[in-house]
């Protein structure tokens, strides 16, 4: 069984971003279980002086990091950049190193939310997490107002999706044969 765990960036409760993860968790094949974590709000603001302390939330993140085989991320543009809860989850695993050599694929809700794509790429980039190129898309979403549904019934946007996850798992299989 590959376990994907699925991050919207958004907290909102209508978020579109959320509603790809959970369209993507509709799309998944057998054999492949995509997990939104739902957490997010929930982590305390990153200290470096509360790291080796066991709070909860950041264990949670922590360890459903590491039981997963690849991270799949969906996140809005807010001022040219990731939400700051986003930025926070990603602080809270930098020295532990959850994200280290793992597959992280970016799905892009909007064609224009370019420069949240390019901070969170860098952002990974330096966590050393392997970005598979293959599997980050922009689905072009028509409306922020746009629900799992909708894109589960439109074939354009569930046929970019799918694409994208079976790109993934994909992948994900071969970095787990180099590994052997």
């Amino acid at each position: 069984m590959i376990q994907i765990l699925a991050i919207s960036g958004s907290l909102r409760d209508a978020s579109s971003n959320t509603a790809l993860l959970r369209s993507a968790i509709g799309l998944a094949s057998e054999g492949v279980k995509i997990t939104l974590y739902e957490g997010l709000g929930n982590l305390p603001h990153f200290n470096p002086d509360l790291e080796a302390r066991e709070i909860f939330p950041v264990k949670d993140i922590r360890t459903q990091l590491e039981i997963s085989d690849g991270v799949l991320i969906s996140s809005p543009e807010y001022a040219h950049g990731i939400p700051g809860v986003l930025k926070n989850a990603l602080d809270w695993v930098v020295g532990s190193g959850e994200l280290y050599r793992n597959p992280v694929a970016l799905i892009n809700a909007s064609p224009r939310a370019i420069h949240a794509q390019a901070s969170l790429r860098e952002i990974l980039l330096t966590m050393d997490a392997r970005i598979i190129n293959e599997a980050s898309v922009t689905v072009p979403l028509s409306s922020n107002q746009i629900d799992e549904n909708s894109i589960l019934s439109d074939s354009e946007l569930s046929s970019i999706l799918h694409k994208a996850i079976v790109s993934f798992v994909s992948a994900i299989k071969i970095i787990a044969k180099q590994a052997l």
